[in-house]
């Protein structure tokens, strides 16, 4: 629901209640922001759990902050590349509460959120001792063996490296670290600190945790917008096709 608070004749302000949620990795999270801040968080980092206690944080989430359904805008997404089955899990919900409530659908790519959590969070740049002017973001999810989900970005959100599934050796990202300090964050990059470490100009991030609470800025922005997806079509972003594993016997 949106609400109106009217100060003088002249003057009319918008409060934006939006929920979100991420459950790309092994972390279910879910928050509630306001005008493009967030107010309140439930999360867990747990493999193999999202199914179980997605719909719960939600409705805890919306019980501790005296919410209710009604209250909520639009519902925003963190949309992939990731875990084949959270991702599934976390839009089908999205999708559900969307056409219970008849509320819009925002999706955010998943490394562009992860970007948005360092980016939004100035003090945690600040620690780094950048020699380099500014430095750029390389977000990385595990996809398994010494491959991950990655792209850069610059502090400014621009993407500068697409969105792919790499492999990562001792010459990954050689151009860029030349000229460029890049700091490696999130569940894949701990993995790649061996074969990259060595260059200089790579920094590593450790105990970065995928949040819903990094969708927040991006969520209002695009609400301010109407840059909604088609709830009835709209699917994942995988960026390669799942391949079932074989079952133990």
């Amino acid at each position: 629901m949106l609400f109106y608070l009217i100060l003088d004749t002249n003057y009319l302000i918008l409060t934006m209640t939006i929920l979100q949620i991420d459950t790309a990795t092994t972390v279910c999270s879910v928050a509630l922001a306001k005008d493009g801040k967030t107010t309140a968080v439930k999360q867990v980092d747990q493999r193999n759990i999202h199914a179980e206690v997605i719909t719960v944080f939600i409705d805890e989430l919306l019980a501790e902050t005296g919410s209710h359904y009604k209250d909520i805008d639009a519902i925003t997404v963190s949309c992939g590349p990731g875990s084949y089955t959270g991702l599934r899990i976390g839009i089908s919900t999205a999708k559900g509460l969307c056409f219970a409530l008849d509320k819009p659908l925002i999706a955010i790519e998943t490394l562009e959120s992860m970007a948005h959590g360092i980016i939004d969070n100035p003090a945690l740049l600040s620690s780094f001792n950048f020699q380099l002017s500014t430095p750029l973001l390389c977000p990385m999810i595990d996809a398994r063996r010494m491959e991950v989900y990655t792209a850069i970005f610059n502090t400014n959100g621009k993407n500068i490296v697409p969105t792919a599934a790499e492999i990562i050796d001792e010459h990954s990202f050689a151009d860029l670290l030349k000229n460029n300090q890049i700091l490696f964050f999130g569940d894949g990059a701990e993995k790649c600190r061996e074969v990259l470490g060595h260059n200089p100009n790579a920094q590593f991030l450790p105990g970065f945790t995928n949040s819903a609470t990094h969708l927040s800025k991006k969520a209002a922005e695009k609400f301010a917008r109407k840059d909604f997806e088609d709830v009835a079509y709209f699917e994942p972003f995988y960026l390669k096709d799942f391949i079932a594993g074989k079952k133990s016997v």
